[in-house]
């Protein structure tokens, strides 16, 4: 069971990892931990077919801790997110929710699904989850009535509402875009805010339907993205589209796809004086084009670790590769793709020439993430081993620096690379980024050496 219990969130398949009475003891003592700060909790959820039932089960288990729970139905997840921010209008007062749990398989298969968790505004991840995990598991034979009672709250209005105030200078403002929701939840609240705000774009499968019968929700990769380049070809200047549950996002003109890192630097550029937060597989050209302008900070991949590294340093701007950008700059310090493509299209109206600032940067070839299969029990170990190995050859290969924040980066004078294992899966996962074609092979090469020496080294 404890497989579901993962870094970031709780994820797995619904009926054989998520079952009835699984899902009511999550409830359950998630619900003791939210009581412990506050009466009151927000459960949302996202377009999987299953997500109502779990949102009964789990219901079941925070009634069962005696929280109040404030139901906000079908939202993309920065609005669960939104809500442990606002407050609410329930018994004739105003109260902020102390936690806030989403339902949501985010970009997985359409037969998975999870919650990701908030207590206090903050992320509940890592050693939290894997504690959660070890409870429910202790508890298996303790039984909970089902009990799905809950207060309907207009979590969506309230969020809709607010960013329609936050961009109303927007109004009307066509910048000839479409837009790609995939059949998750980001339709839901992206279609009415484009009405209030009277933004016109060509909109593909804005319809949440948990199957996803159109293509994987996945704006990471390509072959996800080929409706949204048809429009690209044929009227539209730019392109949005968002995962799952709305926290990650891709923008793309007729020219370019700029992925996450190469959009935090243009955001930079909006700011005074920024500082902004990439994980370690963002492009060098990020962290040297911020550090220009402003202060550029190396962490760890991963949403949780952003959004407390951004409460902990009161930076900017966080932003992962994969398209998850956090804004404390006029907003919470949360991954909100919509939010995201309100700044871009500010940046539009503004006169921001994204290809033309694009084709200004250093050019540099870089790969995709590439995954190496290993198993639970190895991929630390794996990285342990390599860091020891690169240590000890470190003058004889030409490094310049090692980077082990999270996995190992490896600095030469030409590129990097870098190998960093999973926190959700079996895989280690390697990138590579050089000033040449030739130097970035060569990086690849011996990067890949080096894990296959590791790997037989703690077989």
């Amino acid at each position: 069971m404890q497989h579901i219990f993962r870094e970031y969130d709780i994820r797995g398949v619904f009926g054989e990892d998520l079952t009835e009475k699984r899902v009511k003891l999550i409830g359950y003592f998630l619900g003791k931990k939210i009581k412990a700060i506050g009466d009151y909790a927000v459960v949302t959820y996202d377009a999987r077919t299953h997500s109502p039932q779990l949102s009964e089960w789990l219901v079941s288990g925070l009634n069962a801790a005696e929280v109040i729970v404030l139901h906000g139905g079908m939202v993309p997840t920065p609005v669960n997110y939104f809500c442990n921010f606002n407050t609410f209008r329930v018994g004739g007062k105003d109260v902020t929710p102390a936690g806030g749990i989403q339902i949501t398989g985010s970009h997985n298969p359409p037969e998975y699904n999870g919650f990701k968790i908030t207590i206090g505004k903050e992320p509940f991840f890592g050693e939290q989850i894997y504690a959660l995990g070890r409870e429910v598991e202790k508890n298996g034979s303790m039984a909970i009535p089902t009990e799905s009672d809950a207060i309907e709250i207009d979590a969506l209005g309230s969020y809709v509402d607010y960013l329609e105030k936050e961009f109303s200078h927007l109004k009307g403002f066509d910048p000839k875009m479409a837009i790609d929701c995939g059949n998750g939840a980001a339709g839901v609240a992206i279609g009415p805010l484009l009405e209030k705000l009277e933004i016109p774009a060509y909109r593909l499968y804005f319809e949440p339907d948990g199957t996803f019968p159109n293509h994987h929700p996945d704006p990471s990769e390509e072959e996800n993205l080929k409706d949204l380049k048809k429009l690209l070809k044929n009227g539209a200047d730019y392109g949005f589209a968002f995962d799952g549950d709305g926290d990650r996002i891709a923008f793309l003109s007729r020219k370019n796809n700029f992925k996450g890192d190469i959009l935090a630097l243009f955001f930079a550029k909006t700011m005074k004086n920024p500082t902004v937060i990439g994980e370690v597989k963002c492009s060098q050209i990020m962290y040297d084009g911020i550090n220009e302008i402003g202060k550029a900070i190396m962490y760890k991949t991963g949403h949780s670790n952003l959004k407390v590294k951004l409460k902990e340093t009161g930076a900017d701007l966080a932003a992962e590769v994969s398209g998850h950008i956090f804004f404390n700059d006029r907003y919470f310090g949360y991954d909100d793709a919509i939010y995201a493509m309100l700044r871009i299209l500010e940046m539009l109206k503004n006169g921001f020439d994204f290809d033309a600032e694009y084709e200004k940067l250093p050019r540099l070839y870089s790969t995709d993430e590439i995954k190496i299969e290993t198993t639970d029990s190895a991929k630390f170990t794996i990285i342990k081993e390599l860091e020891k190995i690169l240590n000890s050859r470190r003058d004889e290969l030409g490094i310049r620096d090692i980077v082990t924040i999270d996995g190992v980066r490896v600095i030469f004078d030409d590129g990097w690379g870098l190998v960093r294992a999973s926190n959700t899966t079996p895989i280690l996962v390697t990138r590579f980024e050089a000033k040449s074609p030739e130097s970035l092979e060569r990086i690849r090469n011996l990067m890949n050496t080096l894990v296959d020496e590791a790997k037989k080294a703690v077989r």
